[in-house]
């Protein structure tokens, strides 16, 4: 994977407070629920934006090309080019990687990346020998082609498609896969619930101490994420029952899996020119190199691609786990994520799966998502890239400069992608 072959720097950018489905933003599809942030963003710029990039996993039929339609309704500058992206649970993370490569041209300094996800508006829709009929129905230019019309449909067509939150080509969620991880790499329940309270405590702390305050948008009187929870407790976590397993092997709950949220977030990308439009007060970190990857979903384990991932941009860095001062890794699952840091830590599976020696020493755990991650922030699935490299960006910015960090998100479909930064701010 190519490095920054100049100097990009992500600067920390805004979200929304993440919520439940059917909570505070049940109201707001996609596009409303991502416009309030996009304007909160461009008045933070001295000069132009040059170009957007915008995604969202659960496509709204309405928009053919979201961020076109969340800038318009924004009434920004429509000269601007402004385009979606997808990748799942990555999509604002591949978006910042797509503008970094974009960036450097005559005019393009300085990118505005986003993501939404609206889960309390998901459009059920029309099985798609229904939706056809329905078609040629309306078309039908006289009563005869209709009535031939009605004759051709059958019983068995008239169905509608719920969406569900499974992979296509195998039938099974994220969290049916995450427990075959657990069970291949014997992280049990106790484990699982310990990561979910820490992150719980530490989201907790954060807000107390306003961490989050000059990262969030309030929008509809919602000035805070709604799932970080107070009173959890081990003994309150061990009377959940699993979800996708239900058998006595299950170890996934609800709370030590990351909840269907509804929010959306940003962040900027930008050359030396660009970053010197945006306050100087504006966290940012130099984006020095990113990695994706990709797993066999049928015998590697669906969430497992970051494991690949980080260990190639580590090598070609030079760089061992002590090296880097923060580690956020997005938390789909508690066991997703410990089934990485075991992962990490065989040298055999690193050496067969990355293609690299495992030379980097023992993962540094007390390092890892010292402001919670998404067990308890919550998860729109396209605005999570977004979020954590904000949150990265910002925590990154107050370490000793020359201070690196690791980004990492899996997604569905067996991808992952990977960023490294540094505080490199007073180098600039």
């Amino acid at each position: 994977m190519p490095e920054c072959e100049q100097a990009v720097w992500l600067a920390a950018g805004l979200r929304t407070p993440f919520a439940a489905v059917d909570g505070p933003f049940a109201n707001r599809d996609s596009l409303a629920l991502s416009v309030p942030v996009v304007l909160a963003m461009a008045p933070q710029v001295n000069g132009p934006i040059d170009f957007a990039v915008w995604g969202s996993v659960v496509l709204n039929l309405a928009y053919a090309n979201l961020a076109r339609e969340v800038w318009l309704e924004s009434k920004l500058d429509p000269h601007v080019p402004t385009y979606t992206t997808i990748m799942q649970c990555s999509t604002s993370m591949v978006g910042v990687f797509e503008a970094a490569g974009m960036l450097g041209q005559k005019h393009a300094q300085l990118a505005l990346v986003g993501g939404v996800e609206s889960m309390s508006r998901v459009q059920i829709g029309l099985a798609q020998n229904l939706s056809v009929w329905l078609r040629r129905m309306f078309q039908a230019r006289s009563v005869t082609q209709r009535i031939g019309l009605f004759r051709t449909l059958r019983p068995s067509d008239i169905r509608i498609h719920v969406p569900e939150v499974k992979n296509r080509v195998t039938g099974r969620s994220m969290g049916e896969h995450t427990e075959d991880m657990a069970k291949d790499w014997n992280i049990g329940r106790e484990e699982q619930d310990e990561l979910a309270l820490q992150g719980h405590q530490r989201t907790i702390a954060a807000q107390d101490h306003g961490f989050f305050t000059d990262l969030i948008v309030p929008v509809d009187g919602t000035s805070k994420d709604h799932f970080p929870r107070r009173d959890t407790s081990m003994e309150k976590l061990a009377k959940l029952k699993p979800v996708f397993d239900r058998s006595s092997r299950g170890t996934l709950t609800a709370g030590n899996s990351s909840p269907l949220t509804d929010g959306a977030a940003s962040i900027w990308v930008a050359t030396d020119e660009g970053l010197n439009r945006l306050p100087d007060q504006l966290p940012r970190a130099r984006l020095v190199g990113f990695e994706m990857a990709a797993v066999d979903i049928f015998h590697e384990g669906l969430l497992m691609a970051p494991v690949t991932a980080i260990p190639r941009l580590l090598a070609r860095h030079g760089l061992k786990f002590n090296d880097i001062a923060l580690w956020e890794i997005h938390e789909a699952f508690s066991a997703q994520v410990l089934c990485h840091i075991k992962g990490l830590e065989d040298k055999d599976f690193v050496r067969k799966k990355a293609g690299v020696e495992h030379t980097f020493g023992s993962f540094p755990r007390e390092r890892m998502n010292p402001n919670g991650g998404s067990v308890a922030l919550g998860h729109p699935f396209a605005a999570t890239g977004a979020r954590i490299l904000s949150q990265a960006v910002k925590e990154l910015a107050a370490l000793p400069k020359g201070s690196r960090a690791i980004v990492s998100i899996c997604s569905d479909g067996g991808l992952g992608t990977v960023a490294l930064l540094e505080n490199s701010a007073g180098l600039r």
